[in-house]
């Protein structure tokens, strides 16, 4: 069976060249739909020989649409369709990847995670994205995500970089040289 990535490259890229006066709308809401298709009940109610596709569509749209509550976009429900028609909502969590890595792309951003003990503050997040900013040399779009494991600091990922200036790493260091 093919990669995810492979099978979802091509959606992504049609959808990224058809959207593309509307990337940040068309993030939004792709986002959504992956985060309704990463439900392990949902992808086997749909998997189910006995369902229609057209019963899949209702469900999916019905929990993506409730968030928001207001009708949905009809790209979303031309995109969602294609997708569920060709037996592909599993993919649709790597489709968001994909597409949102084109935007970045596009824009000149990156996407980063922040891990951090404790809740940061927006001032805090801006000066620690400031300083990321400078050791990356580019423009990041950073999330934060909360990992008790580190005492202390923080650990950025962006893309396959990481900065690593936890108590946790600090005290790893200080270990391997005491061991060695």
């Amino acid at each position: 069976m093919a990669e995810l990535a492979t099978i979802a490259r091509p959606y992504a890229d049609a959808l990224f060249k058809a959207q593309g006066s509307d990337l940040t709308a068309t993030a939004l809401w792709l986002d959504r739909l992956a985060a309704v298709a990463e439900n392990a009940q949902l992808l086997q109610f749909a998997d189910s020989p006995k369902v229609e596709v057209d019963q899949v569509f209702d469900v999916v749209a019905g929990v993506a649409g409730s968030n928001a509550g207001e009708p949905l976009p009809e790209a979303m429900r031309n995109f969602l369709r294609l997708v569920i028609e060709n037996g592909r909502l599993s993919a649709l969590p790597e489709i968001a990847v994909q597409f949102r890595s084109l935007k970045n792309a596009a824009s000149g951003m990156t996407d980063g995670v922040v891990f951090t003990a404790f809740p940061m503050s927006e001032e805090a997040l801006t000066e620690v994205a400031a300083v990321l900013e400078n050791r990356f040399g580019r423009r990041l779009s950073l999330k934060v995500e909360l990992d008790s494991s580190l005492i202390g600091g923080i650990r950025a990922v962006v893309g396959d970089e990481v900065l690593d200036t936890s108590v946790k790493a600090r005290l790893e260091q200080m270990k391997v040289a005491l061991i060695s």
